[in-house]
C-alpha cells in the first residue's frame, strides 16, 4: 500500500514537468538585503552580492532579518493596545526577553526588498529550445534579470511567477538575479489576509517550492483545460497551443487518458489531430469518450484519470500531463449536488497555520496528513480563507477526496476597501483567473470565493465577480465573498457563505437539542453555508509550546504560561486545559448537530478544527496548531457527531426528576454513499457503570440520503432512578459504525434538606462571625452579592474567539474545573469538567475573585479565567475561619428550588456533606478577605483601546 501511495504522488507531482528538461535551482544562492530600496538604482543586478542563503526557503528560516522588537512594524492589526502599556508586560517589551501576546513571534523578521542571485550553467543544446524560470511560490513581488537584463515583474500570491528567459539566456554560465519584496505596495490585499498577515502564515520574505529552469519546444501547450462531461460519458479537454516560430510548422496533436488511483483500470482510446500551426496562438477542443466504465470522483470515491497530451513537430516534442477527475458539482435548490448525489458540506476554515515554516506546505505528503485528519474527524470539505494553497494541496485533496473552496488572496477591509477603483479590483479578478487557470482541472478545486469579508462598494464588485464566473467556467460554484452576519447579501450568489445561523443560545435559555436554525435561513434560496462556526475557546496547552522547533515560536504560549504561574497557579494548567477542552468539545457537539438537524441547511465551516495562533491567539481548535491531539478528544469521538451519517436525538431537556419521562425523538442525517437499506436502530440507556435500564431495537427500514429522516422515539419513565444519576442515551445504527449519544441527569423528585448544625445566611452578618468564632459550620449563599468579582462574566459557554482580539467582550471564562472526588460531590454526579447539568448553576453567576487568598488555595469549584489574565476565581469554597468552618457559594441555590431541580440537588450536598464527619476544610481563610468578597471591587481591566474588529465591518443600509 505505502509503494502504491507513493507512485501515485510520484506521478502527481511529475503533472507539469514530465518529459521536459530541467535544472534545478535548489541550493545555495547569494543573497542580501536591500534595506534602504537602493538595488534597483545601484544596479544590484550586475554585481556580486554579499552573503549566502538557501533556497527554497525563507529569510526567517534562514535566520536572515532582524530579531523582532517593539518597534517592528508588524503586517497585521493588532487590537489589543495594553501589551504596549501594562506594567506587568514590561518584561516582555525588552529586547533580550521579547515576546508579544498577538500571535506566534518569529525568530527573525524583515519586510522590504532582498535580493538572491545564482550563476547556472546552460547546456548548448537548449540552444533552439524555449527557457523558463518556474519559481512556485515567491512572497510577495519578484523582479528577475537574467545577465544584467531585466526579465520582468509579477506578484502573484496563489499561483508561480513564471519568466520567460528564452531571449535573455544562453548556453553556458548565466546570472540569474531576483529581488523578492515582501511590502504592501500599491496593491493591498489587507493587512489581515492570511496570504500575507504575521497572524497565521507571516509575512515572509523568500521562495519556497520547486525552483527550476526548464525548456519547451517553441511550439508548446500554453494551457490545457479538462471540462468533465458526466451526463454524456464525455470529457471536453480544451487546449491553447503557441508558437514563437515565424515560420507555419505542422503540428500533430495527440491525447489519452487512463485512470491511476482505483483498484479498477480504465484506459481510454488515443484520439489525435493534426494542425497547421502559425505564429500566436491555436485553440483546439478535443473530446474524450469516456464510455461506460467512466469512473467518476467523488468523497467516498476518489478515482482519477492522468491526460496525457503529446504534441509533435518533426523531431520536437512536448508532453504534458493533467490530472483530473469525471466530476459534477451543482446546485439544484437549496442544496448541492456531487455527481447527481445530495451532499451536505462539513468543512473547516484553513487559516494558513504552519507554525514551523511560517508558509504553506509545497510537498503532497504534508497536505495529504491534514486532509486525511480532517476525513477522520467527519469532514469532507476546506475552505481556505483569503489565500489558495499551493498545487499539492490540490494533488492530495484529490487523491483524498476533499471539496475545496480556495479564495483570493485578500480580505480588502482592514485598510482597504474593495468596489472603489484601487488596485486591488482588477488585481483580485486578475488572481482568481490565474488560480483557476493554474488548478483549475483538480476535481476537488469544486467553489470560490473572491476572498474575505469586504467593505467598500464590495456587493456591486462581487457582482460582477459572480457573473463573470459563472459565464466563464461551469466547473464548479461560486460566491462573491465569505462574510459575517453583519454583510449584506449578495443577490448574485450560487451560494452563500454567511455568519447568522450558528452558535448556541444557552446564555439565554438551558439547553436542549430540539431547536434548529431552520427560521434563519427559511427565506434563502440559494444554499447556505455557515461561516466560521464554533469559535469556542480552550485555555492553552503549554505542553505544546516544545513542538515549536522552527521559525515561529509560541512566545504568547509562554507568556500566558507566566501569568498562570505568576498567580500561583502553575500546577493547574493542565486540568484547566482538560476541562475547558471538555466543555468547547460539548460546545462543538451541540453546534454542530443543531446543523445537521436543520432543514436545507447545506453545510458549515469550522473555525477551527485546528487552533488560530493570531489575532490576539485563539485557541479554538479541538485540535492543536500542527493539527495533534490535546487530549480532551479523538477525530474518532468528532465524528460520531460530525460525519456522514449522524444519528440525532431531539431532546427538550436534559436535567430530569425521577417522576418524569425521558422523552427523545430520534432522527437521522445521511449524506453517505447510498441509500442504507433495510437498518435497524439501536436505542440505549445506561448509567456511568454500564448498567442497562433501557434498550429497544426499532424495525427495518430504509434510511434515503438526506436529513431530518425520522427512525422513532424513546420514552423512558424515570421512577426507577432513585438516586442521583448521570445517564446516557446512546442510538447505534446496527451493522455501521454510525453511532451518537447524550448525557442527561436524573434527580429525586422529591428532596428532604437537612440544615443539621449550619447556619445559613446570605451576607457575612454579626451572627455568621460569632457562630465561626464559636467554632460553628456557615454556609453563605451569596448569589448576587459579590463585589469582588463583580465584572468577570461567567456564561455556561467559554470565551468566544478570545479576550483580546474583542476588547474582554464577555464571557470570561473557559468553563469550570471541579475536584470531583471531593465528598461534596457524593450526591451531585459530576466529572471534573463542565457538564450540560452545571448549566442551570453557573450560567451568568457571580464568581469570587480569590486573589488576596492564600497561594495554596483551591475552591472546589474553580473558574478558569481567560488565559490573559488567570485570575484566581471560582464560585464553591470551604475553609476554616476563626474556630469554625465555611462553605461559601455565589451560585445561586437558593430561590426557586422547585423547579431549579440542579439547584436543590446541590443545595442538598451541601448541607449533607457539612453535617458529616468528612467536613474538614484544609484551607485557612481570614474574616478580612471573606469581608473583601462583598466590598472590595474588582480592578479594572484597561485595554487602552478604543478600536475593536467589530467597528471595521462595513456600514450599509439594509434594505
Amino acid at each position: 500500500m505505502k509503494k502504491r501511495t507513493l507512485l501515485l504522488i510520484l506521478c502527481c507531482t511529475s503533472i507539469i514537468l514530465q518529459a521536459q528538461v530541467v535544472i534545478d535551482l535548489s541550493g545555495n544562492w547569494k543573497f542580501q538585503i536591500d534595506r534602504d530600496d537602493v538595488g534597483i538604482k545601484e544596479h544590484w543586478f550586475r554585481k556580486q552580492l554579499t552573503e549566502s542563503i538557501y533556497l527554497p526557503g525563507s529569510m526567517p528560516e534562514m535566520l536572515k532579518g532582524d530579531k523582532p522588537n517593539i518597534n517592528t512594524q508588524w503586517t497585521a492589526s493588532l487590537y489589543d493596545s495594553s501589551y504596549f502599556f501594562n506594567p506587568y508586560m514590561e518584561k516582555y517589551r525588552v529586547e533580550e526577553n521579547f515576546k508579544v501576546p498577538f500571535f506566534l513571534t518569529p525568530d527573525r523578521y524583515y519586510v522590504g526588498p532582498a535580493w538572491y542571485q545564482k550563476e547556472v550553467t546552460v547546456p548548448a543544446d537548449w540552444k533552439n529550445e524555449r527557457i523558463i524560470l518556474f519559481l512556485e511560490r515567491p512572497h510577495i513581488e519578484t523582479t528577475v534579470w537574467v545577465n544584467n537584463r531585466q526579465a520582468g515583474v509579477q506578484n502573484s500570491l496563489s499561483v508561480p511567477h513564471v519568466y520567460d528567459i528564452t531571449s535573455l539566456i544562453s548556453a553556458g554560465k548565466n546570472k540569474i538575479s531576483i529581488r523578492v519584496d515582501n511590502r504592501i505596495k500599491d496593491i493591498n490585499v489587507g493587512i489581515d489576509a492570511h496570504s500575507i498577515t504575521d497572524h497565521t502564515q507571516g509575512n515572509w520574505n523568500g521562495i519556497v517550492g520547486k525552483i527550476i529552469l526548464k525548456t519547451t519546444p517553441k511550439i508548446y501547450f500554453d494551457d490545457i483545460q479538462v471540462y468533465p462531461d458526466l451526463s454524456n460519458k464525455k470529457a471536453v479537454v480544451k487546449m491553447v497551443l503557441k508558437s514563437t516560430s515565424s515560420t507555419a510548422t505542422p503540428v500533430h496533436l495527440k491525447i489519452n487518458a487512463q485512470s491511476f488511483n482505483p483498484d479498477k483500470v480504465h484506459t481510454l482510446t488515443p484520439i489525435s489531430h493534426d494542425y497547421i500551426m502559425k505564429k500566436g496562438i491555436l485553440n483546439c477542443e478535443m473530446v474524450l469518450e469516456m464510455g461506460n466504465n467512466m469512473l467518476t470522483w467523488d468523497e467516498f470515491n476518489p478515482a482519477l484519470y492522468k491526460l496525457t497530451a503529446e504534441l509533435t513537430n518533426g523531431k520536437k516534442k512536448e508532453v504534458k500531463q493533467i490530472q483530473f477527475g469525471m466530476r459534477e458539482f451543482a446546485i439544484k435548490g437549496k442544496w448541492f449536488y456531487v455527481n447527481g448525489r445530495q451532499t451536505q458540506l462539513r468543512g473547516t476554515v484553513e487559516c494558513c497555520t504552519f507554525p514551523l515554516t511560517g508558509y504553506p506546505p509545497t510537498d503532497v505528503k504534508s497536505w495529504e496528513r491534514i486532509f486525511r485528519i480532517c476525513r477522520s474527524s467527519g469532514l469532507n470539505h476546506i475552505r481556505f480563507h483569503s489565500y489558495c494553497p499551493p498545487e499539492a494541496a490540490f494533488i492530495a485533496a484529490d487523491l483524498v477526496g476533499i471539496y475545496l473552496q480556495p479564495e483570493g488572496p485578500a480580505w480588502p477591509n482592514h485598510g482597504v476597501r474593495l468596489g472603489n477603483g484601487a488596485p486591488i479590483d482588477k488585481y483580485l479578478m486578475d488572481e482568481t483567473i490565474r488560480l483557476t487557470r493554474e488548478y483549475g482541472n483538480y476535481a476537488s478545486y469544486c467553489m470560490l470565493a473572491s476572498g474575505n469579508e469586504p467593505s467598500g462598494n464590495w456587493v456591486a464588485w462581487v457582482t460582477d465577480f459572480v457573473k463573470y464566473w459563472e459565464k466563464t467556467d461551469p466547473r464548479r460554484v461560486y460566491t462573491g465573498a465569505s462574510v459575517g452576519n453583519g454583510w449584506q447579501w449578495q443577490p448574485q450568489n450560487q451560494f452563500h457563505v454567511k455568519a447568522g445561523a450558528r452558535g448556541l443560545n444557552w446564555k439565554n435559555e438551558q439547553p436542549e437539542s430540539i431547536s434548529d436554525y431552520r427560521e434563519k435561513i427559511d427565506t434563502v434560496m440559494q444554499p447556505y453555508i455557515s461561516h466560521e462556526n464554533g469559535q469556542w475557546c480552550v485555555f492553552p496547552n503549554f505542553d505544546e509550546i516544545r513542538k515549536y522547533t522552527g521559525v515561529n515560536k509560541a512566545k504568547n504560549y509562554e507568556m500566558f504560561r507566566d501569568i498562570l504561574h505568576d498567580n500561583h497557579m502553575g500546577h493547574k494548567a493542565h486540568d484547566f486545559m482538560m476541562a475547558s477542552g471538555k466543555l468547547q468539545a460539548l460546545c462543538y457537539k451541540h453546534e454542530i448537530e443543531k446543523t445537521l438537524r436543520t432543514p436545507d441547511y447545506a453545510g458549515f465551516q469550522l473555525l477551527g478544527l485546528n487552533d488560530f495562533p493570531g489575532q490576539g491567539s485563539a485557541i479554538i481548535g479541538l485540535l492543536d496548531a500542527f493539527y495533534g491531539e490535546k487530549g480532551y478528544i479523538t477525530p474518532k469521538e468528532t465524528r460520531r457527531f460530525c460525519g456522514p451519517t449522524v444519528p440525532l436525538a431531539r431532546i427538550p431537556k436534559f436535567t430530569y426528576k425521577n417522576d418524569e419521562i425521558f422523552h427523545a425523538t430520534i432522527e437521522v442525517s445521511h449524506f453517505g454513499n447510498a441509500v442504507l437499506d433495510s437498518t435497524k436502530t439501536t436505542y440505549t440507556i445506561r448509567d456511568e457503570y454500564g448498567k442497562i435500564y433501557y434498550k429497544e431495537i426499532s424495525n427495518n427500514r430504509t434510511i434515503p440520503v438526506g436529513n431530518c429522516i425520522q427512525l422513532g422515539e424513546v420514552n423512558y419513565p424515570l421512577a426507577s432512578i432513585t438516586s442521583p444519576a448521570k445517564l446516557n442515551l446512546e442510538v447505534c445504527i446496527e451493522g455501521t459504525h454510525f453511532a451518537n449519544d447524550w448525557d442527561f441527569w436524573v434527580y429525586p423528585a422529591v428532596v428532604e434538606t437537612n440544615q443539621g448544625n449550619v447556619y445559613i445566611t446570605d451576607t457575612f452578618n454579626e451572627k455568621a462571625l460569632e457562630t465561626l468564632a464559636s467554632g460553628g459550620n456557615v454556609l453563605i449563599t451569596a448569589a448576587r452579592k459579590i463585589t469582588y468579582g463583580q465584572g468577570i462574566v461567567q456564561q455556561f459557554t467559554p470565551v468566544f474567539w478570545n479576550t483580546s482580539w474583542f476588547k474582554m467582550r464577555p464571557p470570561h471564562t473557559t468553563g469550570i474545573w471541579v475536584n470531583n472526588n471531593h465528598p461534596l460531590f457524593k450526591n451531585f454526579p459530576t466529572e471534573y469538567h463542565s457538564n450540560l447539568q452545571w448549566w442551570e448553576l453557573l450560567n451568568n453567576a457571580q464568581v469570587m475573585l480569590f486573589s488576596d487568598f492564600a497561594y495554596e488555595f483551591e475552591p472546589l469549584v474553580q473558574s478558569i479565567d481567560t488565559w490573559f489574565l488567570s485570575r484566581k476565581i471560582g464560585t464553591l469554597f470551604e475553609a476554616h475561619v476563626l474556630n469554625g468552618k465555611l462553605m461559601m457559594t455565589s451560585m445561586d441555590i437558593t430561590t426557586d428550588l422547585d423547579n431549579r431541580i440542579v439547584a436543590r440537588q446541590m443545595r442538598k450536598a451541601i448541607l449533607d456533606y457539612m453535617n458529616s464527619p468528612h467536613f474538614r476544610p484544609v484551607s485557612h481563610v481570614k474574616v478580612q478577605q471573606i469581608e473583601d468578597l462583598f466590598r472590595k471591587p474588582t480592578p479594572v481591566i484597561n485595554m487602552h483601546t478604543k478600536q475593536s474588529p467589530e467597528e471595521l465591518k462595513p456600514s450599509y443600509n439594509v434594505k
